[in-house]
C-alpha cells in the first residue's frame, strides 16, 4: 500500500471526513485562544509583569510556539484534538515538524494582517474541504478523526 493510498482521504469517497470541520475549527480556535491566554498569564511574572504592556505580542509569540509544537506533535492543537479533527498534508499524511512550522507561520501572518484572516475564514466557509488560505497554499486540510 502506498503512502498516498494509505493516508489520503478523498472528498468524493469519504465526505464525512469533512463534515462540520469548519465549525469545529472555529470552536477549537476559541479553546486554543483561551489556552494561549492562560499560558501567557503564567509567563507574565517572568517578564516582571511588563508583558502586560505588550500582551498582544506576547500572545502572538506564545501562540506561535503552542501551535507549532502541538501541530508537530500530533497534527492538531489541543483544541483540535478536543473537537476530533486533525491536519493532514497533501498526501493525507500527518504534518511533519517543518510543515507544522510553515502552517504556523502562515497562520501567524494571517492573524496579524486582518484582511488575510478574513479571506481565510471566508475560504473555510466556501471551499469544499473547508480549507483556509494557509491550507490552500500548503496543500493541508483539516479532517474529522474516525473513532
Amino acid at each position: 500500500m502506498t503512502m498516498s493510498s494509505q493516508y489520503a482521504p478523498h472528498l468524493d469517497y469519504d465526505p464525512e471526513r469533512y463534515e462540520g470541520v469548519t465549525i469545529k475549527r472555529g470552536i477549537a480556535w476559541l479553546f486554543d485562544a483561551v489556552m494561549i491566554a492562560m499560558l501567557c498569564a503564567l509567563v507574565l511574572p517572568f517578564t516582571a509583569f511588563t508583558g502586560i504592556f505588550f500582551f498582544p505580542l506576547l500572545m502572538l509569540v506564545v501562540g506561535f510556539f503552542y501551535r507549532w509544537f502541538t501541530l508537530a506533535g500530533g497534527s492538531a492543537t489541543w483544541g483540535m484534538r478536543l473537537m476530533g479533527i486533525r491536519f493532514r498534508d497533501h498526501r493525507g499524511a500527518p504534518l511533519s515538524s517543518g510543515l507544522a512550522l510553515a502552517h504556523t507561520l502562515g497562520y501567524s501572518i494571517s492573524i496579524t494582517v486582518a484582511p488575510l484572516q478574513l479571506i481565510s475564514i471566508i475560504l473555510m466557509l466556501v471551499t469544499q474541504r473547508g480549507q483556509g488560505l494557509t491550507d490552500l497554499f500548503l496543500g493541508t486540510e483539516a479532517i474529522n478523526i474516525y473513532r
